[in-house]
């Protein structure tokens, strides 16, 4: 019994808490083995927190013919070292990386489910990944994840040196990140349909945002006196400062007139916190509207404003600091933007809108 949802930090909650709830990796959803499966108990866990669509379980009029839905490999059950899961929570991975390193760490385990965890050899465990690449066709991506997953028990549960294990990682594609033009991010935010959306293209772009850094954005975070936005617990739990623009900052102004959010800027249905599928979707779908030659993503609009800044002549140390990237392979050092230095730097956003006001206009009024 198949159980689909968008992600959802309370959903997943929910889900994990009703006994015999798997996690299929292949085709991403929950289910159930239908013996163990017991709507009712599914109907009380989600009570007042999703609405249940079973129309898959009810018979055709028709045909008397229950719809048919995804047939779902059954994995043989394992069980992860109890450190495992705490070494993970002590860490404080997210929920992704968690639930990633469990459920490749479990593939591992039913493959070498007849042999000790310690006498697995590193040739071993190659030929394994090996295995994967060649059936199963797994990513360079993947392939890195699983090693990870890997290493984590080896090195950080049970202490073994790092030296010890050693994968041949895949090695990184030399491909440059996809960008958009000025004129078709003006585009995106004259057609983003109303002002949350304008908001959520805005940041992404005029501060160089990540996805899971918008949805984790709060009030208290956006110091308009000064033109900055602190980035609380961005990627590897770093916390950063980039910049505000100025029109972000006026529209802003619009948009809590409208929506009076209470904690987080975006805020979704409950005042609870947006999703980071959502804001995907919505730049997606407004990419499409806007007659964006590439299909538009959140992190294309982060490499947009990283470019845009760079051909502008920003400095290399001065965009590295705003993305809160970790230092290139020339320095081992971070270089620290001072809050006077964040002062003189420009959005991207502010300077080609500063040059053409009646697109701008066009690109805030008329919100809704």
């Amino acid at each position: 019994m198949v159980v689909k949802f968008e992600y959802d930090k309370e959903l997943l909650r929910i889900i994990k808490e009703i006994g015999g709830a798997r996690w299929s990796q292949t085709n991403k959803s929950w289910y159930f083995i239908k013996s163990d499966f017991d709507l009712t108990k599914l109907f009380d866990a989600f009570k007042g927190k999703a609405f249940v669509d079973y129309s898959a379980l009810k018979n055709n009029s028709a045909n008397n013919q229950v719809k048919q839905v995804p047939k779902i490999p059954i994995k043989q059950k394992v069980k992860l070292p109890t450190a495992y899961y705490d070494l993970l929570d002590q860490k404080r991975y997210s929920e992704s990386t968690k639930s990633t390193y469990i459920n490749y760490f479990e593939d591992f385990l039913r493959f070498f489910r007849e042999r000790s965890l310690n006498d697995i050899s590193t040739e071993q465990i190659n030929k394994y990944l090996l295995e994967l690449i060649r059936k199963n066709k797994i990513s360079n991506s993947q392939q890195n994840q699983r090693i990870n997953a890997i290493k984590f028990y080896y090195e950080k549960v049970i202490g073994r040196e790092k030296e010890y294990y050693r994968i041949s990682r895949p090695r990184n594609s030399k491909t440059l990140p996809k960008v958009i033009t000025e004129t078709e991010v003006n585009n995106m935010l004259i057609h983003s349909g109303n002002i949350k959306n304008k908001v959520i293209i805005g940041f992404l772009y005029s501060a160089g945002l990540r996805r899971s850094e918008i949805v984790n954005l709060r009030k208290q975070d956006i110091v308009s006196d000064k033109m900055i936005i602190f980035v609380r617990g961005g990627k590897g739990k770093k916390d950063r400062q980039t910049i505000l623009s100025k029109y972000m900052n006026e529209l802003l102004t619009k948009y809590y007139e409208k929506h009076k959010p209470n904690y987080w800027v975006i805020e979704g249905p409950q005042r609870k916190q947006y999703s980071g599928s959502s804001v995907g979707k919505i730049v997606k779908k407004t990419g499409k509207k806007a007659g964006v030659s590439i299909e538009v993503t959140p992190h294309i609009l982060r490499h947009s404003f990283a470019t845009h800044l760079l051909e502008n002549g920003v400095g290399l140390r001065y965009i590295q600091e705003l993305l809160g990237h970790g230092s290139s392979k020339t320095t081992e050092i971070y270089t620290h933007v001072s809050k006077k230095s964040l002062a003189n730097i420009s959005s991207p956003l502010d300077r080609f809108l500063d040059s053409n006001n009646l697109t701008y206009k066009a690109s805030t009024e008329n919100t809704d």
